[in-house]
């Protein structure tokens, strides 16, 4: 045994990945850690798959229901949707071969606001909890689990499942004691809620390790296996565009005397745009920076290397594989400075609200009225899911989305005159950056948003057919608030569909 598991009466529990996957029924309802490919369980997963490809090879019906915190693995999400065995699938993916599954509709798919999975599943809207698998660096000696590289759902699943299987991860760093901070919300339910005692960004409210019931655990895994860690795209000139002009926007709202001259706390969701923004406040003039996020980027750690961000929380990491190995390798000097924990802490859009935290979020496409689809593909198709940015956007103090202003090589305007999906509405967006500009929308009615967004937002390519849309849906719309002509308001994405171009 590795060492890792400290506790006499747990150690007794060791068995493998196939004897473990053996204790699954049909129809159970399984509760993975893991958040953003980082602390998913490893081996279990495969295993499972197997188990489910060979009762279909028999005949044998065999589907489970699968949760997370958010996005897992191809080891986790691609292995069990290739079986064909996903019944439901919550909150959050992002793989390939779940997502062809999703639309395909071989397995269903409820895509829920990252705050709000912990009470649902609290208050049995998937039935039961059959089982837990959650990975951990250790166990101690009095039975506690130290939380590996994501903390997500693990709190609620391990407290609410009849069943719980550990994977202890031996190439997580043991030196990652002490960096979580798991809250015991007793009683946290209505009526009895009681207020997140969060003042900032970097208050601690509760222990550093997972309770868990012994009786509940059958089976312990022992690993030794990486995250999946996946390097970021080197910065281009529209994600450093766009974050010159979020920089500059900062920068205004200082000397406005908007915001303090270290900001308020800040989210950034996944990806390049996001690694610019944190590159680009690198080099800038703002101190003394906080944040109050879901994930930690490699751009975080090299602001918190630089002194100017002072602590990150969040509920996982998202690096990659460089930084990963860098994270394993000094994770005793970030402590003091990253602080991870569960989801429905990190994403709580009641302290998003009281931080006055300044969001930062991607899309996939954006009106000309400020309504953001963050999720479907020309309306039907899903490529992720809304993950927790509603939790921060609707409740930011500042709610940003950023993108480039084309997709598919220019064949995509990602401004259209109306989504094909609404995730957030206009009442939750106050500004959209592309690499053309920035689109204050604060104090605009619909029609004068609309000129904002073309003339700062969009292409070139596509700012004079944006206008004629505007003109047509003057003369046509039954009214003059937030004119649309309904007959057209969604040709661009039929003329994709039919052309493979949005281009007139």
């Amino acid at each position: 045994m590795s060492g890792r598991i400290r506790n006499e009466s747990l150690r007794s529990k060791v068995m493998t990945a196939g004897e473990a996957a053996a204790l699954v029924q049909d129809g159970w309802t399984i509760g993975f850690s893991g958040f953003t490919g980082a602390g998913y369980p490893k081996e279990f997963p495969g295993a499972l798959a197997a188990r489910i490809n060979a009762a279909h090879d028999a005949g044998e019906p065999f589907r489970v229901n699968v949760l997370t915190g958010a996005s897992t693995a191809p080891e986790l999400d691609g292995a069990l949707a290739r079986t064909g065995g996903v019944g439901i699938r919550a909150p959050y993916q992002s793989d390939p071969d779940m997502r062809s599954a999703i639309n395909a509709g071989d397995a269903d798919y409820l895509d829920i606001h990252l705050s709000h999975m912990g009470q649902q599943v609290r208050r049995g809207y998937f039935g039961r909890l059959n089982l837990a698998v959650v990975e951990v660096t250790a166990i101690t000696e009095d039975g506690k689990l130290v939380p590996s590289s994501s903390v997500g759902m693990n709190r609620t699943y391990l407290d609410e499942a009849d069943f719980i299987v550990l994977e202890v991860n031996e190439w997580q760093s043991e030196e990652l004691l002490g960096m979580h901070d798991i809250f015991y919300d007793v009683g946290n339910l209505p009526p009895h809620r009681v207020p997140l005692p969060i003042r900032t960004a970097s208050d601690r409210i509760g222990q550093p390790v997972f309770d868990v019931d012994p009786a509940k655990v059958v089976g312990i895994i022992e690993t030794n296996s990486a995250d999946r860690n996946t390097p970021f795209k080197p910065l281009d000139d529209d994600s450093k565009a766009i974050a010159g002009y979020l920089l500059e926007f900062l920068g205004d709202e200082v000397r406005k005397g908007r915001l303090p001259e270290n900001l308020l706390p800040l989210q950034s969701g996944v990806g390049n745009i996001a690694n610019a923004v944190l590159a680009g406040l690198a080099e800038g003039p703002f101190e003394n920076l906080t944040s109050y996020t879901e994930v930690i980027q490699d751009g975080m750690v090299d602001l918190l290397d630089t002194g100017k961000l002072t602590v990150a929380s969040a509920t996982a990491f998202s690096l990659s594989p460089e930084y990963a190995e860098r994270m394993n390798r000094e994770a005793a000097d970030y402590r003091s400075k990253i602080i991870l924990r569960p989801q429905d802490v990190s994403n709580n859009p009641e302290a998003v609200r009281r931080l006055g935290v300044i969001a930062c979020n991607g899309l996939i496409e954006a009106d000309i009225y400020g309504n953001v689809n963050s999720t479907h593909i020309m309306g039907s198709r899903m490529q992720n899911g809304i993950g927790g940015s509603a939790d921060f956007a609707r409740n930011a103090y500042h709610s940003i989305f950023v993108t480039p202003s084309t997709a598919k090589r220019g064949a995509i305007s990602c401004i259209v005159p109306m989504v094909s999906h609404v995730d957030h509405s206009e009442h939750s967006t106050s500004m959209f950056i592309t690499e053309h500009g920035i689109a204050d929308l604060r104090g605009l009615s619909p029609r004068k948003r609309s000129k904002v967004i073309i003339d700062n937002c969009a292409h070139p390519d596509f700012r004079e057919p944006l206008r004629e849309y505007v003109k047509l849906a003057e003369k046509k719309a039954n009214g003059m608030h937030t004119p649309h002509d309904l007959a057209s308001a969604l040709g661009w994405h039929v003329r994709f569909l039919e052309t493979g171009t949005m281009r007139p």
